[in-house]
């Protein structure tokens, strides 16, 4: 099923907070990461003003799918950020193709219209929910339950979420993922890194993909990836060319310790506070190295 949905009642104030925030002009601060990874972290919003107090709702409610599904259900949960055309759906099949026999993967598809990306999971063997958001240039925690409401959580071991192709909005609405991987392409230009500070803060991996062309569009992969370092430390860089599988093994590798790392963490948080009768293990329901790659 597709959903097609055109806004919600926050979404005057969500306009406004994504002009002040990401408008352009030297006033725009390129500070301290606004949007919340999700682990055990210790995190506050403040709410001073109105446009705060949207933005710490949908951090809520992405604290809240968070637990649910990666907690509850035990599921992997990455989402894949980045423009239109970047290559997003090509790396998330490339995954796919990679997985384990035995595991099960879900993905819901944030486009503006149409079931171009949904229909190239589903013959893939994935489960899949396409959700269209209309005039909507970013997925926020509610469209991503109307996604988990046409998936069978039960019966997955890992969720990906593409979001809708954009460089600016999605980067102050978290969807509750262990890991944000943001997808730039050499044909956008080296200084794509540069122009979009704010996105890149709010991710925990970049990868510059179509490495195979980036000479032949004029990109220096090692200045956008030195670019990368200057706008976001110690963030990991991953140079890929997925449309022929190379640098693949490498994301998988990281997602896989990601979701390990996390699944530990909250083990750990849950057996020292008891504050959970049961704690699901937080990440894939099997062992992450059994993964075949072909790079």
């Amino acid at each position: 099923m597709t959903y097609y949905i055109h806004g919600n009642p926050l979404q005057d104030g969500i306009e406004r907070v994504v002009d002040r925030l990401v408008g352009s002009g030297p006033s725009v601060p390129i500070g301290p990461l606004r949007a919340h990874r999700f682990g055990h972290d210790d995190h506050d919003h403040d709410g001073d003003d109105a446009e705060a107090d949207i933005l710490a709702q949908f951090a809520e409610q992405a604290e809240d799918l968070h637990e649910r599904v990666v907690h509850e259900h035990g599921l992997f949960v990455a989402e894949f950020l980045g423009a239109t055309g970047a290559g997003k759906t090509r790396l998330i099949e490339r995954l796919i193709e990679r997985a384990p026999e035995d595991e099960t993967i879900g993905v819901i598809v944030g486009d503006v219209a149409g079931e171009d990306d949904a229909t190239r999971f589903r013959e893939r063997g994935a489960q899949v929910a396409n959700v269209n958001t209309g005039k909507e240039c970013h997925l926020d925690p509610e469209f991503v339950e109307r996604g988990l409401s046409e998936l069978n959580l039960e019966a997955l071991d890992t969720l990906y979420i593409e979001n809708v192709g954009n460089m600016v909005c999605p980067a102050d609405f978290p969807l509750g993922a262990q890991a944000r991987v943001l997808v730039v392409s050499t044909t956008e230009g080296d200084d794509v890194v540069r122009k979009h500070p704010l996105l890149f803060q709010a991710c925990d991996a970049t990868v510059i993909n179509k490495t195979d062309i980036a000479d032949a569009v004029g990109s220096d992969l090692d200045l956008m990836e030195s670019d990368v370092g200057d706008i976001a430390p110690e963030m990991p860089v991953f140079r890929t060319d997925a449309e022929h599988g190379d640098g693949v093994s490498d994301l998988l590798a990281f997602l896989d310790e990601r979701g390990h790392a996390h699944a530990h963490d909250h083990d750990t948080y849950v057996s020292k506070t008891g504050s959970q009768e049961h704690a699901s293990d937080g990440g894939h329901a099997h062992e992450h190295g059994e993964h075949t790659t072909h790079d």
